[in-house]
Protein backbone atom coordinates (compact mmCIF):
# COMPACT_ATOMS: atom_id res chain seq x y z
CA UNK A 1 0.00 0.00 0.00
CA UNK A 2 2.94 2.51 1.23
CA UNK A 3 4.85 1.27 -2.59
CA UNK A 4 1.89 2.21 -4.13
CA UNK A 5 1.41 5.42 -2.87
CA UNK A 6 5.02 6.30 -2.95
CA UNK A 7 4.76 5.21 -6.79
CA UNK A 8 1.76 7.42 -7.41
CA UNK A 9 4.10 10.69 -6.07
CA UNK A 10 7.15 9.78 -8.04
CA UNK A 11 5.07 9.77 -11.06
CA UNK A 12 3.59 12.63 -10.50
CA UNK A 13 7.26 14.67 -9.44
CA UNK A 14 10.00 15.44 -12.02
CA UNK A 15 12.80 13.34 -10.65
CA UNK A 16 11.67 9.48 -9.93
CA UNK A 17 12.05 7.57 -6.67
CA UNK A 18 15.92 6.49 -7.43
CA UNK A 19 16.84 10.25 -6.71
CA UNK A 20 15.68 10.52 -3.21
CA UNK A 21 17.62 9.88 0.07
CA UNK A 22 16.57 6.67 1.98
CA UNK A 23 15.75 8.75 5.09
CA UNK A 24 13.43 11.09 2.72
CA UNK A 25 12.08 8.40 1.90
CA UNK A 26 11.44 7.32 5.31
CA UNK A 27 9.78 10.77 6.26
CA UNK A 28 7.63 10.87 2.92
CA UNK A 29 6.20 6.96 4.18
CA UNK A 30 5.68 8.42 7.69
CA UNK A 31 3.64 11.36 6.42
CA UNK A 32 1.85 9.30 4.07
CA UNK A 33 0.48 7.23 6.72
CA UNK A 34 -0.17 9.49 9.12
CA UNK A 35 -2.68 11.05 5.93
CA UNK A 36 -4.03 7.39 5.41
CA UNK A 37 -4.88 6.65 9.33
CA UNK A 38 -6.48 10.89 9.47
CA UNK A 39 -8.83 9.81 6.41
CA UNK A 40 -9.88 6.47 7.71
CA UNK A 41 -10.81 8.07 11.39
CA UNK A 42 -12.77 10.84 9.43
CA UNK A 43 -14.61 8.14 7.43
CA UNK A 44 -15.05 5.99 10.49
CA UNK A 45 -16.63 9.62 12.39
CA UNK A 46 -19.08 10.31 9.93
CA UNK A 47 -20.76 6.81 9.84
CA UNK A 48 -20.94 7.00 13.65
CA UNK A 49 -22.58 10.45 13.43
CA UNK A 50 -24.81 9.19 10.77
CA UNK A 51 -25.65 5.98 12.87
CA UNK A 52 -26.31 8.20 16.29
CA UNK A 53 -28.37 10.70 14.34
CA UNK A 54 -30.71 7.66 13.06
CA UNK A 55 -30.82 6.39 16.75
CA UNK A 56 -31.88 9.28 18.44
CA UNK A 57 -34.82 10.17 15.58
CA UNK A 58 -35.93 6.10 16.31
CA UNK A 59 -35.80 7.16 20.33
CA UNK A 60 -37.79 10.17 19.51
CA UNK A 61 -40.59 8.68 17.39
CA UNK A 62 -40.43 5.93 20.12
CA UNK A 63 -41.04 8.78 23.21
CA UNK A 64 -43.79 10.50 21.22
CA UNK A 65 -45.74 6.86 20.43
CA UNK A 66 -45.45 6.12 24.64
CA UNK A 67 -46.66 9.43 25.36
CA UNK A 68 -49.85 9.17 22.80
CA UNK A 69 -50.47 5.76 24.46
CA UNK A 70 -50.48 7.51 28.02
CA UNK A 71 -52.72 10.52 26.95
CA UNK A 72 -54.77 7.76 25.40
CA UNK A 73 -54.92 5.28 27.82
CA UNK A 74 -54.62 6.33 31.44
CA UNK A 75 -54.07 4.16 34.08
CA UNK A 76 -56.79 2.86 35.84
CA UNK A 77 -59.51 4.02 33.50
CA UNK A 78 -58.63 4.18 30.42
CA UNK A 79 -61.88 3.93 28.27
CA UNK A 80 -64.50 5.46 30.61
CA UNK A 81 -62.86 8.16 32.06
CA UNK A 82 -64.99 10.41 29.40
CA UNK A 83 -67.83 9.30 30.04
CA UNK A 84 -66.94 9.87 33.97
CA UNK A 85 -66.24 13.27 33.61
CA UNK A 86 -69.27 13.93 31.28
CA UNK A 87 -71.33 12.09 34.43
CA UNK A 88 -69.98 14.23 36.63
CA UNK A 89 -70.65 17.70 35.15
CA UNK A 90 -74.00 16.90 34.60
CA UNK A 91 -74.50 15.86 38.14
CA UNK A 92 -72.70 19.42 39.18
CA UNK A 93 -74.95 21.00 36.97
CA UNK A 94 -78.93 19.39 36.87
CA UNK A 95 -78.66 17.29 40.46
CA UNK A 96 -76.55 18.39 43.11
CA UNK A 97 -78.34 21.57 44.42
CA UNK A 98 -81.68 19.79 43.13
CA UNK A 99 -84.15 19.52 46.21
CA UNK A 100 -85.47 15.88 45.47
CA UNK A 101 -87.61 15.67 49.34
CA UNK A 102 -90.83 16.56 48.20
CA UNK A 103 -90.67 13.89 45.21
CA UNK A 104 -91.45 11.22 46.81
CA UNK A 105 -92.99 9.32 43.46
CA UNK A 106 -90.03 9.84 41.69
CA UNK A 107 -92.23 11.56 39.11
CA UNK A 108 -90.22 13.10 36.04
CA UNK A 109 -89.61 16.45 35.50
CA UNK A 110 -91.04 18.41 32.81
CA UNK A 111 -88.73 21.24 32.46
CA UNK A 112 -85.63 19.04 32.42
CA UNK A 113 -87.34 17.18 29.22
CA UNK A 114 -88.35 20.63 27.84
CA UNK A 115 -84.73 21.87 28.05
CA UNK A 116 -83.46 18.67 25.96
CA UNK A 117 -86.00 18.80 23.60
CA UNK A 118 -85.68 22.96 23.13
CA UNK A 119 -82.58 22.72 21.06
CA UNK A 120 -83.87 20.47 18.41
CA UNK A 121 -86.95 22.90 18.52
CA UNK A 122 -84.85 26.12 18.40
CA UNK A 123 -82.63 24.69 15.17
CA UNK A 124 -85.66 23.99 13.50
CA UNK A 125 -87.23 27.36 14.31
CA UNK A 126 -84.12 29.09 12.95
CA UNK A 127 -84.16 27.67 9.71
CA UNK A 128 -88.02 28.23 9.28
CA UNK A 129 -86.77 32.18 10.54
CA UNK A 130 -83.90 32.53 8.12
CA UNK A 131 -86.17 31.24 5.04
CA UNK A 132 -88.52 33.91 6.21
CA UNK A 133 -85.71 36.40 6.80
CA UNK A 134 -84.48 35.90 3.30
CA UNK A 135 -87.97 36.20 2.13
CA UNK A 136 -88.25 39.33 3.56
CA UNK A 137 -84.81 40.78 2.28
CA UNK A 138 -86.10 40.27 -1.13
CA UNK A 139 -89.57 41.74 -0.49
CA UNK A 140 -87.53 45.07 1.22
CA UNK A 141 -85.35 45.14 -2.15
CA UNK A 142 -87.61 45.14 -4.07
CA UNK A 143 -89.33 48.41 -1.95
CA UNK A 144 -86.44 50.33 -1.77
CA UNK A 145 -85.82 49.97 -5.69
CA UNK A 146 -88.96 51.23 -6.49
CA UNK A 147 -88.05 54.17 -4.02
CA UNK A 148 -85.00 54.86 -5.73
CA UNK A 149 -86.89 54.99 -8.92
CA UNK A 150 -87.48 58.87 -10.03
CA UNK A 151 -91.63 59.29 -10.14
CA UNK A 152 -93.46 60.00 -13.09
CA UNK A 153 -93.41 63.68 -14.05
CA UNK A 154 -97.45 64.93 -13.65
CA UNK A 155 -98.65 67.53 -15.62
CA UNK A 156 -101.79 68.49 -13.65
CA UNK A 157 -101.91 71.92 -12.26
CA UNK A 158 -101.47 72.91 -8.83
CA UNK A 159 -104.96 73.70 -7.27
CA UNK A 160 -105.41 76.92 -6.21
CA UNK A 161 -105.70 77.46 -2.65
CA UNK A 162 -108.56 80.30 -1.61
CA UNK A 163 -107.98 83.08 0.85
CA UNK A 164 -110.80 81.38 3.64
CA UNK A 165 -108.73 77.79 3.19
CA UNK A 166 -105.51 79.37 3.96
CA UNK A 167 -107.18 81.53 6.88
CA UNK A 168 -108.63 78.41 8.44
CA UNK A 169 -105.76 76.53 8.07
CA UNK A 170 -104.02 79.24 9.86
CA UNK A 171 -106.45 78.76 12.54
CA UNK A 172 -105.74 74.94 12.88
CA UNK A 173 -102.08 75.45 13.69
CA UNK A 174 -102.14 78.16 16.30
CA UNK A 175 -100.32 77.14 18.84
CA UNK A 176 -101.66 78.65 22.57
CA UNK A 177 -98.25 77.80 23.96
CA UNK A 178 -95.89 79.15 21.36
CA UNK A 179 -93.69 80.64 24.29
CA UNK A 180 -93.12 78.29 27.00
CA UNK A 181 -90.76 75.37 26.74
CA UNK A 182 -90.75 71.88 26.96
CA UNK A 183 -89.91 71.26 30.32
CA UNK A 184 -92.19 73.93 31.79
CA UNK A 185 -95.33 71.74 29.97
CA UNK A 186 -94.14 68.76 31.37
CA UNK A 187 -93.90 70.10 34.88
CA UNK A 188 -97.12 71.55 34.50
CA UNK A 189 -98.89 68.13 33.48
CA UNK A 190 -97.43 66.07 35.96
CA UNK A 191 -98.77 68.59 38.36
CA UNK A 192 -102.17 68.56 37.24
CA UNK A 193 -101.47 64.88 37.27
CA UNK A 194 -102.27 64.63 33.29
CA UNK A 195 -98.79 62.71 32.60
CA UNK A 196 -97.80 59.83 35.08
CA UNK A 197 -95.16 57.24 36.12
CA UNK A 198 -95.84 54.26 34.04
CA UNK A 199 -95.12 50.73 36.97
CA UNK A 200 -92.57 48.35 34.80
CA UNK A 201 -95.16 46.15 33.29
CA UNK A 202 -93.48 43.84 31.09
CA UNK A 203 -95.63 41.70 28.16
CA UNK A 204 -94.80 38.59 29.07
CA UNK A 205 -96.49 38.74 32.89
CA UNK A 206 -99.65 38.55 30.93
CA UNK A 207 -100.79 35.24 31.36
CA UNK A 208 -102.59 33.00 29.02
CA UNK A 209 -102.46 29.79 26.53
CA UNK A 210 -104.09 28.86 23.52
CA UNK A 211 -107.57 28.47 22.89
CA UNK A 212 -107.09 24.26 21.85
CA UNK A 213 -110.53 24.14 20.93
CA UNK A 214 -111.09 27.07 18.76
CA UNK A 215 -110.33 25.38 15.49
CA UNK A 216 -112.95 22.24 16.31
CA UNK A 217 -115.51 25.49 17.24
CA UNK A 218 -114.77 26.91 13.43
CA UNK A 219 -115.91 23.53 12.15
CA UNK A 220 -118.57 23.75 13.82
CA UNK A 221 -119.65 27.03 12.76
CA UNK A 222 -119.23 28.65 15.94
CA UNK A 223 -117.48 31.63 15.93
CA UNK A 224 -115.39 30.99 19.34
CA UNK A 225 -114.19 33.49 21.87
CA UNK A 226 -110.32 34.64 21.48
CA UNK A 227 -108.25 33.43 24.36
CA UNK A 228 -105.80 35.64 26.68
CA UNK A 229 -102.97 34.15 24.25
CA UNK A 230 -104.77 35.68 21.47
CA UNK A 231 -105.31 39.15 23.01
CA UNK A 232 -101.81 39.37 23.82
CA UNK A 233 -100.83 38.71 20.53
CA UNK A 234 -103.10 41.20 18.95
CA UNK A 235 -101.89 43.95 21.50
CA UNK A 236 -98.37 43.38 19.84
CA UNK A 237 -99.30 43.60 16.57
CA UNK A 238 -101.54 46.72 16.73
CA UNK A 239 -100.00 48.71 19.56
CA UNK A 240 -96.48 47.42 20.94
CA UNK A 241 -95.09 46.82 17.01
CA UNK A 242 -96.37 50.26 15.89
CA UNK A 243 -94.85 52.47 18.91
CA UNK A 244 -91.99 50.92 19.77
CA UNK A 245 -90.67 50.92 15.84
CA UNK A 246 -90.73 54.28 13.45
CA UNK A 247 -90.37 52.34 9.80
CA UNK A 248 -93.11 49.55 11.03
CA UNK A 249 -95.76 52.42 12.27
CA UNK A 250 -95.27 53.97 8.58
CA UNK A 251 -95.72 50.76 6.96
CA UNK A 252 -98.21 49.39 8.74
CA UNK A 253 -102.22 50.20 8.69
CA UNK A 254 -102.57 53.07 10.84
CA UNK A 255 -104.09 52.81 14.43
CA UNK A 256 -104.94 56.00 16.50
CA UNK A 257 -107.20 54.19 19.02
CA UNK A 258 -107.63 51.01 20.80
CA UNK A 259 -110.87 50.37 22.52
CA UNK A 260 -109.84 47.00 25.24
CA UNK A 261 -113.36 46.23 26.81
CA UNK A 262 -114.60 43.45 29.56
CA UNK A 263 -115.51 42.70 32.86
CA UNK A 264 -112.76 43.40 36.37
CA UNK A 265 -109.67 41.98 36.56
CA UNK A 266 -109.54 40.03 32.76
CA UNK A 267 -105.84 42.94 32.92
CA UNK A 268 -107.01 46.11 30.77
CA UNK A 269 -105.01 48.63 33.13
CA UNK A 270 -102.46 45.47 32.97
CA UNK A 271 -102.05 45.91 29.31
CA UNK A 272 -101.58 49.45 28.65
CA UNK A 273 -98.77 49.15 31.38
CA UNK A 274 -97.37 46.91 29.27
CA UNK A 275 -98.16 48.90 26.48
CA UNK A 276 -95.75 51.62 27.98
CA UNK A 277 -93.15 48.98 29.25
CA UNK A 278 -92.66 47.66 25.92
CA UNK A 279 -92.04 50.78 23.79
CA UNK A 280 -90.83 53.27 26.94
CA UNK A 281 -93.77 55.18 25.94
CA UNK A 282 -95.33 58.18 27.85
CA UNK A 283 -98.70 57.78 29.39
CA UNK A 284 -101.05 60.91 30.03
CA UNK A 285 -104.51 60.20 31.74
CA UNK A 286 -107.30 61.91 30.58
CA UNK A 287 -109.76 59.73 32.61
CA UNK A 288 -113.32 61.37 34.04
CA UNK A 289 -112.15 61.04 37.46
CA UNK A 290 -108.65 62.70 36.66
CA UNK A 291 -109.82 65.73 35.01
CA UNK A 292 -112.50 66.43 37.11
CA UNK A 293 -112.49 70.21 38.41
CA UNK A 294 -109.36 70.85 36.19
CA UNK A 295 -109.19 73.45 33.14
CA UNK A 296 -112.46 74.20 33.64
CA UNK A 297 -114.78 76.15 30.89
CA UNK A 298 -113.94 75.66 27.12
CA UNK A 299 -110.88 77.61 26.60
CA UNK A 300 -109.45 75.76 29.79
CA UNK A 301 -110.42 72.37 28.39
CA UNK A 302 -108.76 73.24 24.78
CA UNK A 303 -105.80 74.42 26.57
CA UNK A 304 -105.16 71.10 28.24
CA UNK A 305 -106.28 69.14 24.92
CA UNK A 306 -103.58 71.18 23.14
CA UNK A 307 -100.75 70.58 25.71
CA UNK A 308 -101.46 66.84 26.18
CA UNK A 309 -101.32 66.39 22.20
CA UNK A 310 -98.23 69.01 22.18
CA UNK A 311 -96.08 67.25 24.72
CA UNK A 312 -97.50 63.62 23.42
CA UNK A 313 -96.11 64.23 19.82
CA UNK A 314 -92.83 65.69 21.27
CA UNK A 315 -91.99 63.03 23.83
CA UNK A 316 -93.61 59.97 21.05
CA UNK A 317 -93.74 57.11 21.54
CA UNK A 318 -97.16 58.39 23.87
CA UNK A 319 -99.94 56.36 25.09
CA UNK A 320 -103.22 58.79 25.88
CA UNK A 321 -105.03 56.39 28.57
CA UNK A 322 -108.70 56.81 29.20
CA UNK A 323 -110.20 54.86 32.15
CA UNK A 324 -114.04 54.10 31.89
CA UNK A 325 -114.13 54.94 28.05
CA UNK A 326 -117.82 54.09 28.26
CA UNK A 327 -118.38 57.63 30.61
CA UNK A 328 -117.52 59.68 27.94
CA UNK A 329 -120.52 58.44 25.73
CA UNK A 330 -122.90 57.28 28.62
CA UNK A 331 -126.76 57.28 27.58
CA UNK A 332 -127.65 58.69 31.37
CA UNK A 333 -125.28 60.51 33.61
CA UNK A 334 -126.34 59.22 37.58
CA UNK A 335 -126.87 62.00 39.74
CA UNK A 336 -123.61 60.72 41.86
CA UNK A 337 -121.52 61.32 39.06
CA UNK A 338 -122.86 64.59 37.81
CA UNK A 339 -120.12 66.84 39.61
CA UNK A 340 -117.45 64.81 37.71
CA UNK A 341 -118.71 65.65 34.38
CA UNK A 342 -118.07 62.59 32.10
CA UNK A 343 -119.05 63.59 28.84
CA UNK A 344 -116.68 66.30 28.98
CA UNK A 345 -114.50 65.08 26.57
CA UNK A 346 -117.01 63.84 24.06
CA UNK A 347 -117.10 66.38 21.19
CA UNK A 348 -113.50 67.16 21.44
CA UNK A 349 -111.80 63.36 21.17
CA UNK A 350 -112.53 63.52 17.32
CA UNK A 351 -110.95 66.50 16.87
CA UNK A 352 -107.81 65.07 19.09
CA UNK A 353 -107.87 62.25 16.65
CA UNK A 354 -107.65 64.45 13.32
CA UNK A 355 -104.25 66.30 15.34
CA UNK A 356 -103.01 62.63 15.12
CA UNK A 357 -101.34 62.53 12.02
CA UNK A 358 -99.59 59.22 10.22
CA UNK A 359 -96.01 60.00 10.99
CA UNK A 360 -97.23 60.75 14.80
CA UNK A 361 -96.78 57.39 17.68
CA UNK A 362 -99.38 58.18 19.51
CA UNK A 363 -102.28 55.98 20.65
CA UNK A 364 -105.30 56.75 22.13
CA UNK A 365 -106.42 53.38 24.85
CA UNK A 366 -109.65 53.19 26.14
CA UNK A 367 -110.51 50.94 28.63
CA UNK A 368 -113.82 50.10 29.75
CA UNK A 369 -115.83 47.55 31.99
CA UNK A 370 -119.04 48.07 30.92
CA UNK A 371 -119.63 49.35 27.56
CA UNK A 372 -123.43 47.89 27.28
CA UNK A 373 -123.65 51.84 28.93
CA UNK A 374 -122.61 53.81 26.61
CA UNK A 375 -124.14 55.02 23.07
CA UNK A 376 -122.61 53.04 20.16
CA UNK A 377 -122.31 55.20 17.11
CA UNK A 378 -119.92 58.08 18.69
CA UNK A 379 -117.88 55.56 20.88
CA UNK A 380 -117.18 53.15 17.40
CA UNK A 381 -116.47 56.57 15.78
CA UNK A 382 -113.61 57.17 17.96
CA UNK A 383 -111.99 53.78 18.44
CA UNK A 384 -110.57 52.63 15.16
CA UNK A 385 -109.70 48.96 17.35
CA UNK A 386 -111.84 47.26 20.03
CA UNK A 387 -111.20 44.42 21.97
CA UNK A 388 -113.04 42.24 24.03
CA UNK A 389 -111.48 40.81 26.34
CA UNK A 390 -113.29 36.98 27.93
CA UNK A 391 -112.46 35.41 31.22
CA UNK A 392 -109.81 32.76 30.85
CA UNK A 393 -110.62 29.44 29.68
CA UNK A 394 -109.41 26.00 31.26
CA UNK A 395 -105.91 25.78 29.74
CA UNK A 396 -105.56 29.96 30.54
CA UNK A 397 -106.77 29.07 34.17
CA UNK A 398 -104.34 26.30 34.95
CA UNK A 399 -101.38 28.42 33.93
CA UNK A 400 -102.02 31.16 35.59
CA UNK A 401 -102.47 29.07 39.11
CA UNK A 402 -99.32 26.99 38.47
CA UNK A 403 -97.33 30.75 37.58
CA UNK A 404 -98.87 32.60 40.37
CA UNK A 405 -98.14 30.08 43.33
CA UNK A 406 -94.43 30.23 42.01
CA UNK A 407 -93.95 33.96 41.80
CA UNK A 408 -95.56 34.27 45.32
CA UNK A 409 -93.22 31.74 46.84
CA UNK A 410 -95.50 28.83 46.87
CA UNK A 411 -93.76 25.24 45.92
CA UNK A 412 -96.03 23.04 43.65
CA UNK A 413 -95.83 19.36 44.81
CA UNK A 414 -98.21 16.36 43.82
CA UNK A 415 -100.28 17.44 46.85
CA UNK A 416 -101.44 20.37 44.66
CA UNK A 417 -104.13 19.07 42.38
CA UNK A 418 -103.77 22.43 39.98
CA UNK A 419 -106.40 20.38 37.27
CA UNK A 420 -109.07 20.54 40.04
CA UNK A 421 -108.00 24.59 41.29
CA UNK A 422 -108.88 25.14 37.08
CA UNK A 423 -111.69 23.13 36.86
CA UNK A 424 -113.38 25.00 39.75
CA UNK A 425 -112.15 28.33 38.95
CA UNK A 426 -114.47 28.43 35.88
CA UNK A 427 -116.14 32.02 35.66
CA UNK A 428 -113.47 33.76 37.28
CA UNK A 429 -111.07 36.52 36.42
CA UNK A 430 -106.94 36.49 36.59
CA UNK A 431 -107.52 39.43 38.71
CA UNK A 432 -109.70 37.13 41.36
CA UNK A 433 -106.83 34.68 40.97
CA UNK A 434 -104.18 37.11 42.24
CA UNK A 435 -106.06 37.88 44.78
CA UNK A 436 -106.69 34.61 45.85
CA UNK A 437 -102.97 33.54 45.93
CA UNK A 438 -101.66 37.06 47.48
CA UNK A 439 -104.17 36.13 50.19
CA UNK A 440 -103.19 32.46 50.97
CA UNK A 441 -99.23 32.36 50.75
CA UNK A 442 -98.22 34.78 53.19
CA UNK A 443 -95.00 34.71 54.71
CA UNK A 444 -96.06 32.44 57.69
CA UNK A 445 -97.71 30.21 55.31
CA UNK A 446 -94.92 29.68 52.74
CA UNK A 447 -92.57 28.71 55.86
CA UNK A 448 -94.58 25.79 57.03
CA UNK A 449 -94.83 24.46 52.94
CA UNK A 450 -91.88 22.05 54.06
CA UNK A 451 -94.25 20.48 56.79
CA UNK A 452 -97.35 20.64 55.26
CA UNK A 453 -97.46 20.95 51.38
CA UNK A 454 -99.93 23.42 49.49
CA UNK A 455 -103.10 21.58 48.73
CA UNK A 456 -106.00 22.82 46.70
CA UNK A 457 -108.72 23.30 50.11
CA UNK A 458 -106.23 26.16 51.00
CA UNK A 459 -106.97 28.09 47.58
CA UNK A 460 -110.56 26.59 47.34
CA UNK A 461 -111.63 28.61 50.96
CA UNK A 462 -110.54 31.67 49.74
CA UNK A 463 -112.27 31.67 46.73
CA UNK A 464 -115.23 30.73 47.46
CA UNK A 465 -115.59 34.27 49.44
CA UNK A 466 -115.04 35.77 46.06
CA UNK A 467 -118.27 36.71 43.60
CA UNK A 468 -117.58 35.58 40.07
CA UNK A 469 -118.56 36.79 36.53
CA UNK A 470 -122.44 35.98 36.60
CA UNK A 471 -124.13 34.81 33.33
CA UNK A 472 -125.86 37.90 33.08
CA UNK A 473 -123.00 39.85 33.33
CA UNK A 474 -121.50 37.13 30.43
CA UNK A 475 -124.27 38.28 27.80
CA UNK A 476 -124.43 41.27 28.21
CA UNK A 477 -120.60 41.34 27.10
CA UNK A 478 -121.78 38.75 24.65
CA UNK A 479 -124.85 41.05 23.03
CA UNK A 480 -122.63 43.78 22.74
CA UNK A 481 -119.74 42.73 20.98
CA UNK A 482 -122.61 41.59 17.99
CA UNK A 483 -122.50 44.66 17.28
CA UNK A 484 -119.40 45.69 17.31
CA UNK A 485 -118.54 46.86 13.45
CA UNK A 486 -115.85 44.07 12.95
CA UNK A 487 -118.82 41.04 14.25
CA UNK A 488 -121.60 42.61 11.74
CA UNK A 489 -118.80 42.27 8.77
CA UNK A 490 -118.43 39.07 9.66
CA UNK A 491 -122.38 38.00 10.48
CA UNK A 492 -122.75 39.34 7.00
CA UNK A 493 -119.43 37.49 5.27
CA UNK A 494 -120.91 34.30 6.98
CA UNK A 495 -124.73 34.60 5.86
CA UNK A 496 -123.35 35.55 2.20
CA UNK A 497 -121.08 32.14 2.41
CA UNK A 498 -123.96 30.10 3.64
CA UNK A 499 -126.66 31.34 1.23
CA UNK A 500 -123.73 30.34 -2.00
CA UNK A 501 -123.88 26.82 -0.14
CA UNK A 502 -127.23 26.32 -0.38
CA UNK A 503 -127.26 27.89 -3.95
CA UNK A 504 -124.50 25.16 -4.99
CA UNK A 505 -126.61 22.21 -3.10
CA UNK A 506 -130.30 23.26 -5.12
CA UNK A 507 -128.20 23.01 -8.43
CA UNK A 508 -126.45 20.02 -7.66
CA UNK A 509 -130.14 18.43 -6.99
CA UNK A 510 -131.66 19.92 -10.00
CA UNK A 511 -128.42 18.58 -12.13
CA UNK A 512 -129.41 15.20 -10.56
CA UNK A 513 -133.04 15.29 -11.37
Amino acid sequence: MILNKLMELGAGKSRGLNGLHPRDLKEVANELLAEIIAAEKEKENQKTKKGNVKEGAKEEKKKKKRKQKAEAKPEGFSYFLPNIIEGNKIYTTVWKERDESTNLRQQHDVELEKETKRKEVETEIRFQVDELMREELKNLRMAVERDFREPPKSKAKPKKVSSEQSKSAKKKEKDFTANRSLASLCDELIEQGLLKAVPQVPLSDYLGDFSYLGSTLLHANISPMPSLYDIRQIIAMYAILPLGSKPLHEKAPLVKSILLAGPHGVGKKMLVHSICTETCATLFDLSAKNIAGKYPGKIGQQMMLHMVIKVAKLLQPSVVWIDDAEKTFIKKVPKEEKVLEPKRLKKDLPKVLKKIKTEDRVLLVGTSSRPFDAELKPLFKVYDRILLIPRADYASRYLIWKKLIEKNGGIITSALDLTSLAKVSDGYTPGHLVQVVKSVLTEHRIHQQTKSPLTANNFLRVLSKTEPIYQQEETAFANWAAKTPLAKKALKARKEKEALERAAQEAAKKGKR
